[in-house]
């Protein structure tokens, strides 16, 4: 039986689940959710997941949510080897340390900025939420000096996460591609995977839902 993935691929989140069950080979069927109807407040889905978030994983009746966890399972799993996800406790609590981070830093702000402008009504970013994003962009272009990857010089799930955050929270605090080197070659070097389409695409349809919303 094919694993659904309740989705919106708009959300970065859902796009890090794409991006790993792509590098995994991993089909997933896609289940609609879509928030900005407030589809996740139903409350049959309230019932799968109450925090009602998404990515939510339905394996053949395993539920999981939250994206870093899905994908951390469909890994050791699914997963031909640990690559993406080392089984060595340093490699995977630098791994970790940077999904955390994501979490708590980056797409942390994201959420907060894009709950005032879609749903707030904001116009304008406040200033304190820019100064917050780019403070992240400098300790994230540390993370990645002497690096290729965000945790090393081996592409992870780390990587996976942050680009689709990176690349969202972009289209509302440009990544000064001057000042941020780093990031701006780990970004081309993400491009480049072959299945990187799985954030393109849902990157597309959020600029969309965004570009929507303005008007």
């Amino acid at each position: 039986m094919v694993m659904k993935l309740y989705m919106m691929d708009a959300s970065p989140p859902v796009r890090a689940v794409l991006l790993t069950a792509e590098a995994l080979g991993i089909k997933l069927e896609h289940v609609i959710v879509n928030i900005m109807a407030l589809e996740h407040l139903d409350p049959k889905y309230i019932e799968i997941n109450p925090q009602h978030s998404i990515p939510v994983l339905d394996d053949n009746g395993t539920i999981i949510w939250d994206s870093h966890a899905i994908n951390a399972y469909l890994v050791t799993k699914y997963g031909k080897d640990d690559s993406l996800y080392p089984k060595d406790s340093y490699k995977r609590a630098v791994i970790d340390q940077r999904l955390h981070f994501d979490s708590c830093n980056l797409f942390g702000v994201l959420r907060i900025i894009a709950h005032l402008l879609v749903h707030k009504g904001f116009k304008i970013i406040p200033e304190y939420l820019v100064e917050e994003m780019n403070d992240s962009y400098e300790i994230l272009d540390a993370f990645l000096k002497n690096r290729k990857w965000a945790a090393g010089d081996d592409l992870s799930l780390a990587d996976f996460s942050l680009i689709s955050t990176v690349t969202t929270t972009d289209v509302f605090v440009p990544v000064d591609t001057d000042k941020y080197k780093n990031i701006a070659t780990w970004i081309k070097r993400a491009e480049e995977l072959p299945y990187y389409h799985a954030n393109q695409d849902g990157l597309n349809n959020f600029k969309a839902v965004i570009s929507s919303n303005k008007q």
